[in-house]
């Protein structure tokens, strides 16, 4: 009898992705998560928000990057090896000047002065370090960030960049090379709070593509800077000006109902509610409603009134879609409390961030992998030989 040979299985042809790849797992991590349907998230096996709440942000850092969080001893030494890498060299201080034209967006600036770092730093492939070096070079973006952004912020008005203080946390330093005053401790330990909550935030846009350009083998400023480019769709990092922006043209809360009525029937968003992920409400916003009635003044009262009057109107509108307040609605009202400039709200976002997109890129780099998706293809059949004449 003749044997027959198994036949092959079909090669398998490639999966379709759903728009916007929403729900898709494309990579493992075990750095945090977003329970959208639960109103929570967290960094490793913490709360993010308790850790806003009663952590210092050294000590969230160096549980994002290592794993675990840092007893007192560990904390302070952490404290003072991010501290050491906050300086800029001359060179990239003295090319930020020509950075810093007028007209020049933060973010953009940022961008470009982060870049210069990287290069002037010397940062090697991903893929040519050790786990210890590829740490290095994370602190040392993430710990220069706000200083290039500080320095950036004076010089384009005419003012000499304020060198970091060692001796101060990473938020109350930000003030500090901001105003060149000591900060009221009331307003860093508020700013603290906000960037510990926006360190990490599940595979949003930017952390995905520092992920992408990790997984390819290149340096982290490329990450670094890949995800700065991602930030800067105001899709993804710039609400917290436009949500002010909203608060200031609606004034009072009388008039919130008929201004966002408005801009419903005219299809406009609107700027600070509404999540891709969260269907209740934000846990970072909850936070940070406590952390701006702490601070309290006539914006923060308009913010509250507001939000009111805006959940309403949109339960309304778009029945069972359940849009709440996210975290820009009250980031810009903490921001703008604790002086810093609106126009600088996206920027300081980064300043934490950039804690995670690092994190993520050192994951992704320990993967090995490159990130290679294929695309279908819908433009006009093709014919071979088409093109010749």
């Amino acid at each position: 009898m003749a044997v027959i040979a198994p036949t092959a299985a079909p090669a398998p042809g490639p999966l379709v992705a759903p728009p916007g790849l929403k729900g898709l797992v494309v990579a493992d991590t075990s750095i945090g998560d977003v329970r959208g349907e639960e109103g929570f998230y967290h960094y490793r096996q913490y709360d993010a928000v308790e850790l806003a709440m009663h952590r210092s942000f050294e000590e969230v850092w160096a549980l994002v990057v290592d794993g675990a969080l840092p007893d007192s001893d560990a904390a302070a030494a952490f404290a003072r090896a991010t501290a050491a890498r906050r300086a800029l060299p001359a060179a990239v201080l003295e090319a930020l000047a020509a950075v810093a034209a007028p007209g020049v967006a933060p973010l953009d600036g940022l961008r470009t002065g982060l870049s210069l770092l990287a290069a002037h730093l010397q940062l090697q492939p991903l893929l040519d370090l050790d786990p210890a070096e590829r740490r290095r070079d994370g602190l040392a973006l993430a710990a220069a960030t706000p200083t290039v952004m500080a320095a950036l912020h004076r010089l384009g008005r005419g003012q000499e960049p304020i060198p970091p203080d060692p001796a101060l946390g990473h938020a109350a330093n930000l003030l500090w090379m901001l105003h060149g005053r000591r900060p009221d401790p009331v307003h860093a330990r508020a700013l603290e709070r906000y960037l510990i909550s926006t360190i990490d935030h599940g595979f949003n846009a930017s952390t995905f593509t520092a992920r992408v350009i990790a997984s390819t083998g290149a340096d982290l400023g490329a990450c670094v800077v890949g995800a700065l480019g991602a930030l800067s769709g105001p899709l993804h990092g710039g609400a917290p000006s436009r949500a002010l922006d909203l608060l200031d043209e609606i004034g009072e809360p009388e008039r919130a109902a008929d201004v966002v009525r408005a801009k419903l029937a005219a299809g406009e968003r609107i700027m600070g509610f509404g999540h891709a992920v969260y269907r209740t409400d934000d846990p970072r916003s909850v936070m940070l409603r406590g952390v701006a009635r702490q601070l309290g003044g006539p914006l923060v009262t308009l913010a509250e009134a507001t939000e009111e009057v805006v959940v309403r109107v949109l339960d309304e509108a778009r029945p069972g879609r359940r849009l709440r307040a996210n975290v820009e609605w009250y980031a810009g009202v903490v921001m703008e409390a604790c002086g810093v400039p609106r126009d600088l709200f996206t920027a300081t976002f980064a300043c934490s961030r950039v804690v995670g997109w690092c994190a993520h890129a050192l994951e992704q780099a320990a993967d090995g992998r490159i990130l290679r998706p294929s695309a279908r293809y819908v433009g006009p059949a093709p014919s071979r030989g088409s093109g010749t004449r």
